[in-house]
């Protein structure tokens, strides 16, 4: 496997995280990770009606934009929200798309 890197989060800007989130696939994902409550997912546990690849590269944009974090062991690849540093960084973002559930 590539090895993954994870940007800076005070690199990123707040216009990277809303076009990150500007799409129905990502704010899915996002979604389905606030769910777990601070669990990690499983890269094929997510829903999704879209191509394994095109869903990778959605993974990919909210990656690139510090929303979430790989990690893999194995042959898996398991899948957090970045939630403590998101918060310290952009207050108020992720505590709005809880009240969403």
């Amino acid at each position: 496997m590539e090895t993954i890197t994870h940007p800076k989060l005070k690199d990123v800007t707040l216009e990277q995280v809303l076009k990150a989130l500007g799409d129905p696939v990502r704010i899915s994902a996002v979604k389905q990770l606030l769910a777990v409550k601070g669990e990690e997912k499983v890269c094929g546990t997510f829903e999704y009606s879209i191509t394994k690849a095109t869903f990778s590269h959605h993974l990919k944009i909210l990656r690139e934009a510090g929303l979430i974090r790989f990690r893999d062991e194995g042959t898996r690849r398991f899948v957090s929200l970045r939630m403590q540093e998101v918060k310290k960084r952009f207050p108020g973002l992720m505590e709005m798309l809880q009240k969403d559930l």
